[in-house]
């Protein structure tokens, strides 16, 4: 899969291909299917099959404040999408001027002039340009006039519901990992560079790797039975806190801190993948860190429970 960013970069190979439109937080099942949808027209045509998205989300553009926590960061969104065996994932830089396209011209000035498109698939609740006035009707209409065709795809439900990167979030925000892990065809995952902390986890007999999320906000917070990926070829189990450490006063970033069971590597600056399997409570005060050792080994032995029962 090729990673273009803006039109500027867009190669002419890629040219006259199937086009889908979306965010695609969390490349879900609902995702999924609207690309193999999207795959099945490319091949058809023998053209490359390509995904459009923005970054900025548009949302996030016009109310930064009432920005949603992402389920995948850009990096783990590119390989989420590489792995569905798309051609190319094209992101667009929102702005002003993308924002002030009208829909005749964002389908004039990009998909027809600039990606030369030759079909496009979206979902059932499409809106683009200025004010959201475009529509599948309006795609569809466009696309008889500049000789492009349009499809549009049914939502992907699973027992009756809709899947969405909504409907995630808040399975999620719950604690429901349960839940999510069936919407994204996958356990929720976070990815991640370990970094030095504090060392406060050590000088109570639970070292920490502490992992940079660079995300604003977090879909997950509190205490979760967790398992590793990346520094072994066997997933490493673990309990692990996210949240901003409320016993450290003068620290109020959001952080991820995994403790890994009979395990003592030094594993500073190794890329890893952390699975959340099973939340056991949300973040909490505590008044010294003899309590909140207390804690952790109650949290590590409910841990260790879940694992030794087989469950995943």
């Amino acid at each position: 899969m090729q990673f273009i960013r803006g039109l500027k970069s867009y190669p002419d190979a890629m040219k006259g291909g199937v086009l889908t439109i979306g965010s695609f937080d969390g490349v879900h099942l609902g995702h999924q299917a609207v690309i193999g949808q999207m795959k099945q027209h490319a091949g058809s045509l023998d053209v490359p099959a390509i995904v459009m998205s923005f970054e900025p989300q548009p949302k996030d553009f016009f109310q930064p404040d009432m920005a949603q926590p992402r389920i995948t960061r850009l990096r783990e969104k590119i390989k989420g999408l590489a792995a569905t065996g798309i051609d190319a994932f094209l992101l667009m830089r929102f702005n002003h001027e993308l924002a002030s396209l009208t829909a005749e011209d964002f389908v004039l000035k990009i998909l027809v002039q600039a990606l030369a498109i030759k079909h496009v698939v979206v979902g059932d609740d499409f809106r683009f340009g200025k004010g959201r006035t475009g529509d599948f009707e309006l795609l569809k209409k466009m696309g008889e006039t500049h000789g492009f065709t349009v499809s549009n795809t049914n939502s992907h439900q699973i027992e009756g519901e809709r899947v969405s990167s909504t409907r995630i979030r808040a399975a999620l925000t719950a604690g429901d990992l349960t839940l999510a892990k069936r919407l994204l065809g996958r356990p929720f995952t976070m990815e991640g560079r370990i970094a030095p902390g504090h060392q406060n986890g050590r000088t109570i007999g639970f070292p920490t790797a502490n992992i940079h999320l660079f995300r604003v906000k977090s879909p997950v917070h509190g205490i979760f039975v967790v398992d590793m990926l990346g520094v072994d070829g066997n997933p490493l189990p673990g309990v692990a806190s996210i949240g901003n450490r409320p016993i450290l006063k003068d620290d109020d970033r959001w952080v991820l801190e995994v403790h890994l069971f009979d395990f003592d590597r030094e594993i500073y600056g190794e890329c890893v993948t952390v699975r959340f399997l099973k939340k056991l409570r949300d973040e909490a005060n505590f008044d010294d860190f003899d309590a909140l050792r207390q804690q952790i080994d109650l949290d590590a032995k409910q841990a260790r429970e879940f694992f030794n029962q087989g469950c995943e």
